[in-house]
């Protein structure tokens, strides 16, 4: 089993990781000086599987410091504090810097370099996890493979599925919670009626144990 220094000599090598900056594998190089964001420690029982940074994220050095954090905390009914407890929440993004915008001004897709190199040792080293979240499309398709089809919502829409499988850690989809996203919240609202009440009910067992 993993100790808290594996988890910790693994971030020690990420945040020096300049893969996508110096050797690019996927297009050109990342346009800015890489800043690699990961929260955890290896007796995290829930881990969020996001995207990457936005550019507050890269700005401030944490993830999720902006409005789509405020929303996601509201999804998981969890305060501050407890978010970003380490000891109990890893966040570990596909792509830990944030990766640049296209000529509309939206966020680039994660690196993939990212996950290649480090997205199987970070989660080799978090041995207490029990719930994986999947924050949008490309953390879907990594961790689903082949069960990551039609799509985000069609995902999404098989969470019961999805959680009661009797794969370990168990994972759970979501869509991003950017307000980008607002429409899509109305159109599906049994996310919110039917999915988050399992979610928050599933993340107040799990930090009680904690406590």
């Amino acid at each position: 089993m993993n100790s808290p220094a594996d988890f910790d000599e693994i971030v020690q090598s990420l945040r020096a990781c300049r893969i996508c900056r110096d050797a690019p594998r996927y297009g050109g190089p990342l346009p800015h000086e890489p800043r690699p964001i990961i929260q955890g420690s290896a007796t995290a029982r829930l881990c969020i599987a996001s995207q990457a940074p936005g550019t507050r994220g890269h700005a401030i050095g944490i993830p999720f410091p902006d409005r789509s954090g405020a929303r996601l905390r509201a999804w998981l009914g969890l305060d501050e504090a407890t978010f970003y407890d380490a000891s109990r929440v890893a966040t570990v993004p596909m792509g830990h810097c944030f990766p640049g915008q296209d000529a509309k001004g939206g966020d680039l897709p994660p690196r993939r370099e990212c996950a290649e190199v480090w997205r199987r040792p970070i989660l080799n080293a978090l041995p207490d996890v029990e719930l994986i979240l999947l924050i949008g499309q490309y953390a879907q398709a990594w961790h689903l493979g082949d069960d990551f089809r039609d799509g985000l919502t069609a995902t999404v829409k098989r969470w019961r599925d999805i959680l009661s499988s009797p794969r370990r850690p168990r994972i759970l989809p979501l869509p991003h919670p950017s307000w980008r996203n607002n429409g899509w919240l109305k159109q599906n609202p049994w996310f919110e009626a039917e999915l988050l009440p399992v979610l928050r009910a599933e993340i107040r067992t799990m930090m009680s144990l904690d406590g």
